[in-house]
């Protein structure tokens, strides 16, 4: 076997026409053995994924993801990482021209610090009370200051890493923030008001 001699680097063609980009998104995948896994990207380009995760495939192995903000990606592992693994994307060139359109709006999106809620209304839940939880099931208490369709600012004791991925109430998403008590949460996905309303039990405007 060659698992150790295949590198991660883009090829000659994806160096001249993309470029990796670091990225703070998550998603879950899935291995050969039929098994599901949470993880987060931490970088891109439309044709290699590096992954971080608590759960690593065998180089060589097929793997298809499911990337918030990208969809669904298929790829075979190239090399394993101390905490996750890297994966190079078997697409058409339409899917990685696609991919790269994509790459560049996050990128975008993060370089300018132009989180999606700042183009929502906040307001504040009728129902502030409500759970903060980790992915290794760990729940802390919290307080709703305000939240949107996109994102919610909360008070709370403990302040999870920058990009860590975490559960409010049900809804997913990540830590974007941090302020003095507490912390920013962008939804992976944009929300329904209803949605909301039903989870917060949030007036309706």
């Amino acid at each position: 076997m060659r698992p150790a001699a295949i590198d991660y680097a883009p090829s000659r063609a994806e160096r001249r026409n993309f470029q990796r980009v670091r990225v703070k998104i998550y998603g879950r995948f899935m291995l050969e053995d039929r098994t599901e896994h949470a993880g987060q990207v931490v970088d891109m380009s439309p044709g290699n994924v590096a992954f971080r995760t608590d759960r690593s495939g065998a180089a060589g192995e097929k793997v298809i993801a499911y990337i918030d903000h990208i969809g669904r990606v298929e790829g075979v592992i190239t090399r394993t990482l101390p905490d996750g693994f890297a994966m190079t994307v078997i697409a058409s060139d339409r899917k990685k021209d696609k991919l790269a359109a994509q790459l560049t709006w996050l990128a975008n999106k993060h370089e300018l610090d132009l989180p999606e809620d700042r183009r929502h209304e906040r307001v504040a839940p009728r129902n502030p009370v409500s759970a903060l939880q980790l992915m290794d099931g760990r729940q802390y208490p919290c307080r709703i200051i305000d939240l949107s369709l996109s994102g919610a600012a909360i008070e709370i004791e403990v302040k999870p890493a920058i990009g860590v991925q975490v559960t409010l109430g049900t809804m997913r998403g990540q830590i974007v923030r941090h302020f003095e008590d507490g912390v920013a949460i962008e939804f992976a996905v944009i929300q329904r008001p209803e949605s909301l309303d039903t989870e917060f039990n949030r007036p309706r405007t």
